[in-house]
């Protein structure tokens, strides 16, 4: 009997430790139905403008999107905003203007010179610098979201799935670290980013329910499209051309019927 209490305190340890370890193991996301998904996907525009709505109102506060254009916004494929509401958008931005005319970019209080947007800048970044970040972060650095949804393993489902999961409860003896919030979808399933969003967390303008889950397609579905802006067209263009190679294909085989009809 004593030789068997140190293989059981082994084995419980054992036990122990694959319990913790598959506790803190990611849960796979959950799977969603998309416009934009599959050779025929489209993008739903008021999935879009309220998806922007979100991550201006929401997200631009801590992540930013580099890589988009305000023009993006009224452009082919796009959210399908006019190019006055582009501008509007645009302008009520404050981007980092050139020096002035003694060669300046700080006012006298050493506040950074700034000029409304126009349509060819991009989204500003919410801080000066990384360390700015981190330092209104708890020392996370909140990315960049213009390619979120292709730099993540399980794309649009994964976002959403992290954006959704914050209500989930950790299983018993899971320790959710000081500063950090439980998420299942995330690795290590603690995340340094607060819940971003709340039933309620705008009011859209269509009248769209502001649930977390419709929130949450929104922002999932116009940062796809930030992610794939030309995700359309090159649908349009793989269908008209398996549509071309189709119909040469019929047109070839009725050549040969006919030239070599006789010739059996």
């Amino acid at each position: 009997m004593r030789k068997l209490l140190p293989l059981l305190a082994v084995v419980a340890l054992v036990s122990a430790s694959a319990v913790a370890q598959s506790s803190s193991e990611p849960v796979p996301p959950k799977e969603m139905k998309w416009s934009f998904d599959g050779v025929f996907g489209t993008y739903d525009r008021g999935a879009l403008q309220r998806g922007f709505q979100i991550y201006k109102e929401v997200c631009s506060s801590c992540h930013s999107l580099n890589m988009v254009a305000f023009h993006d916004l009224a452009g082919p494929g796009g959210p399908g905003f006019t190019e006055l509401q582009a501008k509007a958008i645009a302008a009520g931005y404050k981007i980092p203007a050139e020096p002035n005319e003694r060669g300046e970019i700080t006012d006298e209080r050493g506040n950074r010179l700034t000029r409304p947007g126009v349509l060819a800048d991009h989204f500003p970044q919410p801080f000066p610098n990384e360390q700015a970040a981190r330092a209104n972060n708890g020392g996370a650095l909140p990315p960049d979201l213009s390619l979120i949804i292709k730099a993540r393993n399980g794309g649009a489902d994964y976002v959403y799935s992290i954006l959704t999961g914050f209500t989930e409860t950790p299983p018993h003896g899971f320790a959710v670290m000081s500063g950090k919030y439980y998420n299942p979808y995330f690795a290590g399933r603690n995340i340094s980013m607060p819940p971003p969003l709340k039933r309620g967390s705008v009011s859209f303008a269509d009248g769209t329910p502001a649930s977390v889950s419709n929130e949450a397609k929104a922002v999932v579905t116009f940062l796809a499209w930030a992610s794939e802006p030309q995700l359309e067209a090159r649908h349009r263009i793989g269908f008209e051309v398996l549509a071309f190679l189709l119909l040469l294909a019929g047109l070839l085989f009725l050549a040969y019927r006919k030239v070599w009809h006789d010739k059996h």
